[in-house]
């Protein structure tokens, strides 16, 4: 069975527009104040004074009743229950007027007269407390879309692995703004036995504790409970509490504050706190709301660490695989090449010995001290392969040129390295080079190859450009995958840029200062 659905038409949207807005006018979470509910009562029961006297001229036996709902209506949506009791009341009483004199009397005597305030008062009560349900239920849903969009907000900034440091003034500022606290503050614990304010805002924007403060962990006080217990906590006024902290906040105007635990790694590392200029200000959900947010901050905090330690333990195994390389080609240089060399004199030493005569066994010796050669020679390439020799005596530039030589596509080198480059960045780069002209000179067709390195922002940038055929892939057995995994290891990019028929362009940067362990939060 298909059921038809009625498709809102370009013709429809202005009216629902409309009809978004006044209800949004009316069923506002907040009540503007009383002295315009009482204008607009007094200017609605005029109007509808003067529209139900016009409109007895043509209809005099009736008092038109419904009219004076209109006003009980609106007053009821924006204001609260008292001021729409009393706008009821007296639309009331000037409806029975109107109807009193319709029937001639000057008290409701008649039964007419009694049925109709039995019918009008009953139906603007209730008018009343449907209304003001509705606007109950607006501040409800507007506090809870303002909530969700808070978090909808720190979350995005957490989900994108933006560090700590970022995350604390946002999520104080949602928490300030988007849910109407007077204050919201952030601590982290420290080893000294005080809570660090790390943010603090105000709805206004204001800073009310200093950034940096320190609080002390004094016994009963919030930041010790929540310490202590990894517990929400709340103090209802601090009119009634003691101590250095206590009076602190008292000094900024709190009276009551709820806290959350920041927890992380199942340790208690902070808090988020939000505070009333009013004692006992807070409902029984708001420990849940403030942990929401809590929650977040402690998500962005770990993510920041892993992060941390991850980059860090990566970067101890690419420098741990360098320095093995270079050892190997000491091992090679300095032990089995220099034998090799010392054996290949041995039999020149030997084949000069041998009678002349004896062609043969001097041509074997030959032939013996020619392969010795070619080892010595293979050992020196396999040694230079396993880490650049040239990239510890001379640096990172001397190293590039070198490469930039032995290419057999003429490349044009543009280096600019006045920085001091660590030797697992200048590996790294190394590498990034070589395969890329390797790729180049097998692959690609190229005829030329341009090749930058420069420091800016205490960041290595190194590009590789040809004017080959285009189409490689960071993958495919290119090669390009693991020099990708190398730049990522210490916290840098690689990207590939090859369209076909257009060459390619390989870029790299990596931070100099890569692999540092960062501070815990």
């Amino acid at each position: 069975m298909t059921v038809a659905r009625a498709v809102p038409t370009l013709a429809d949207r202005p009216w629902r527009s409309v009809r978004t807005r006044l209800l949004g006018m009316l069923l506002r979470p907040k009540a503007p104040p009383l002295a315009a509910g009482i204008v607009v009562a007094i200017v609605f029961i005029a109007a509808e004074t003067l529209v139900v006297t016009q409109l007895r001229r043509t209809a005099p036996e009736s008092s038109f009743g419904a009219v004076f709902l209109l006003g009980v209506l609106v007053v009821s949506a924006g204001w609260g229950i008292w001021l729409a009791v009393a706008t009821s009341l007296v639309s009331a009483v000037v409806y029975v007027h109107f109807h009193m004199e319709t029937n001639g009397a000057l008290l409701p005597v008649h039964d007419q007269d009694i049925t109709a305030i039995l019918v009008f008062l009953p139906v603007a009560l209730l008018t009343n407390l449907l209304v003001g349900q509705a606007r109950l239920r607006a501040a409800d849903a507007a506090a809870l879309a303002g909530q969700q969009a808070a978090l909808r907000h720190v979350a995005t900034l957490v989900a994108r692995g933006s560090h700590p440091d970022e995350v604390y003034p946002v999520a104080v500022a949602e928490l300030a703004g988007g849910l109407g606290m007077d204050h919201v503050g952030l601590l982290l614990y420290q080893d000294d036995g005080t809570a660090a304010v790390l943010a603090s805002r105000d709805p206004h924007g204001a800073t009310k504790l200093h950034i940096g403060e320190r609080l002390p962990l004094e016994r009963g006080s919030l930041l010790t409970a929540i310490a202590e217990t990894a517990e929400p906590a709340r103090i209802e006024d601090y009119a009634r509490e003691t101590g250095v902290t206590a009076s602190r906040i008292r000094g900024i105007g709190i009276r009551s504050a709820v806290g959350a635990p920041i927890t992380v790694d199942g340790r208690v590392r902070g808090l988020l706190v939000v505070g009333s200029a009013r004692p006992g200000a807070f409902d029984p959900g708001t420990e849940a709301r403030v942990g929401d947010f809590a929650d977040l901050v402690a998500t962005a905090i770990a993510n920041s660490e892993t992060r941390a330690a991850l980059t860090a333990s990566r970067a101890r195994i690419v420098t741990a695989a360098d320095q093995a390389r270079r050892q190997f080609e000491r091992d090679l240089h300095d032990g089995a090449q220099q034998r090799v060399v010392s054996l290949s004199l041995a039999l020149r030493a030997t084949q000069a010995s041998i009678p002349a005569d004896r062609t043969e066994l001097i041509d074997q010796l030959d032939s013996l001290v020619a392969g010795l050669s070619a080892l010595s020679t293979e050992l020196q390439e396999l040694s230079r392969g396993m880490h650049p020799a040239v990239l510890s005596r001379s640096g990172l530039g001397a190293a590039i040129r070198s490469l930039a030589r032995r290419s057999p596509i003429p490349v044009d080198v543009e280096v600019d390295l006045n920085d001091p480059i660590p030797e697992s960045v200048g590996v790294a780069a190394y590498y990034v080079l070589a395969e890329a002209l390797t790729n180049a000179a097998k692959h690609s067709g190229a005829t030329a190859v341009e090749v930058t390195a420069s420091v800016s922002d205490h960041t290595l940038h190194l590009s590789v450009r040809d004017d080959g055929v285009g189409g490689a892939v960071t993958g495919a057995g290119s090669g390009l995958i693991g020099l990708a995994d190398r730049a990522e290891a210490l916290s840098g990019q690689l990207s590939v840029t090859s369209p076909p028929g257009t060459g390619t362009t390989i870029r790299a940067s990596i931070p100099l200062n890569c692999g540092q362990p960062q501070p815990r939060q």
